[in-house]
């Protein structure tokens, strides 16, 4: 099979995956734009808190999504009552990591140390955490019902909810940044965002569980009619040895990158005002990627359930292939329109030219991350995450990271005046998100040229 026809195959699963997560984006984007022309010391607030936020979520969210691979080869095998057993397991993860995430973000103070804000912007990040804390495990177990429906091919049924979401997100963050003064609703600022997010979450909760319910495709899976399974060692344990390496490698991933607002908020408000919106366009150009990304693992995996594994092995490359071209074309369409998409984030020309500084290097950083996603979610669909982990964490966080303090701070006296500050965090992420992308093509092919030598003896043997 071609590239032609594989893609056709990738294209119907990646595109409401894609939708989805645009929508999801999309809170943060809503909120963004908001809170920037509410004000620069609140949308500052708004970077912070929002860094410290999706450290944690998204850490305690790879743990949830190992239910992914795990139920899509067993819907490849066809053993569906398993696969819907396995969702039950990924609630009781869902629920225990909310016990953590909740704790961190209630008590933020290893964020703040990190940031050192002054006392008032410091006042408005905690309100933030602590609204969002109360969403925190409606997000996770949203990240359940997500899992589970993108392992069985069902993604437009978490797209319908994502967008829903997104449609109440908008006018519920309006009111409560902005306030309503006619009927008596103050506004909020960076606490009104995190007090919408909670509302909708539980919302969207809710309608999944309604949708679990009543319709009939899940019926096959046994989800319902004895209640919540009791926990089940074996699945948990199997799951958490998927879940531990994947919930870190994504942490690691996510939190060199958002650590970067924590250290940039040291320089200046307007400096880390102008890496918000930058770190908010590279999120929304990820989803493509991300959604190809999906989309081959869910059909890699359903293809080793289904023991098929020269066609898993086949559509992994293309995905992989497809997700760079795509990468690409989007990367320099973006740097073609930098000037224009700045200004629909703010009309600060402080933060416009700050943000514009850090374009070129979205550009290289965005074909770098559809790379490492491809290749990081290819290898999860195999049910390898240790390796990719310790790539991500001395390439994220020993150059990204690290490299980044070196040059944004000029510890060593010999960083140019065009890195100090901001962009020196971002060249410096853009070289280990490259190394990293460059770690997980090559250990991907290690992995499939092992991985046919046993089937290959397999199929030889007597």
């Amino acid at each position: 099979m071609n590239l032609a026809a594989d893609t056709r195959r990738i294209v119907p699963l990646a595109w409401p995956v894609f939708v989805g997560q645009v929508s999801v984006v999309a809170f943060a984007t809503v909120d963004t734009v908001l809170v920037a022309r509410h004000s620069a010391g609140e949308l500052a607030a708004l970077a912070v808190g929002g860094a410290a936020y999706i450290t944690v979520f998204i850490g305690l969210m790879g743990l949830v999504l190992a239910v992914s691979p795990i139920a899509g080869q067993l819907f490849g095998a066809k053993r569906l009552p398993d696969a819907g057993h396995q969702l039950h397991q990924a609630v009781w993860v869902a629920l225990a990591a909310s016990l953590l995430g909740c704790t961190l973000l209630a008590f933020p103070t290893p964020f703040l140390a990190l940031a050192q804000l002054p006392a008032e912007a410091e006042a408005r990040v905690r309100a933030y955490l602590l609204v969002l804390s109360f969403s925190l495990p409606a997000s996770l177990l949203f990240s359940a019902y997500r899992g589970f429906n993108t392992a069985v091919s069902r993604p437009k049924a978490v797209m319908a909810l994502q967008l829903a979401g997104l449609a109440l997100k908008v006018p519920l963050s309006v009111v409560l940044i902005q306030g309503l003064p006619s009927l008596g609703v103050p506004a909020l600022g960076v606490v009104g965002c995190a007090l919408a997010t909670a509302i909708v979450m539980w919302s969207q909760v809710l309608l999944a569980g309604l949708v679990l319910h009543r319709d009939p495709f899940y019926a096959p899976f046994a989800i319902w009619g004895r209640g919540l399974h009791p926990p089940d060692r074996k699945a948990l344990a199997a799951q958490l040895r998927l879940g531990v390496p994947m919930g870190l490698a994504i942490l690691i991933e996510v939190s060199g990158f958002t650590l970067m607002a924590v250290f940039i908020a040291r320089t200046s408000t307007v400096a880390v005002a102008g890496h918000q919106i930058a770190a908010n366009l590279v999120s929304l150009l990820f989803m493509l990627p991300m959604a190809l990304a999906n989309a081959t693992s869910t059909l890699v995996a359903q293809r080793v359930g289904a023991r098929d594994f020269d066609d898993a092995e086949r559509v992994g490359w293309h995905g992989v292939q497809l997700g760079l071209a795509v990468g690409v074309v989007v990367a320099l369409a973006v740097y073609a329109g930098s000037e224009a998409i700045v200004s629909l984030y703010t009309t600060d020309a402080g933060v416009a030219a700050a943000a514009l500084a850090l374009l070129a290097w979205v550009v290289l950083f965005h074909i770098a991350d559809a790379a490492q996603v491809l290749a990081s979610f290819v290898l999860r669909a195999w049910r390898i995450a240790t390796a990719p982990m310790l790539i991500f964490a001395a390439s994220l966080w020993g150059v990204g990271l690290g490299g980044g303090y070196l040059l944004a701070f000029d510890v060593t006296g010999l960083t140019p005046p065009s890195l100090r500050g901001a962009p020196g965090y971002w060249a410096a992420s853009t070289a280990g998100l490259t190394l990293a992308g460059i770690g997980l093509m090559a250990l991907l092919a290690w992995v499939l040229r092992q991985q046919r030598r046993v089937h290959e003896a397999a199929r030889g043997a007597p």
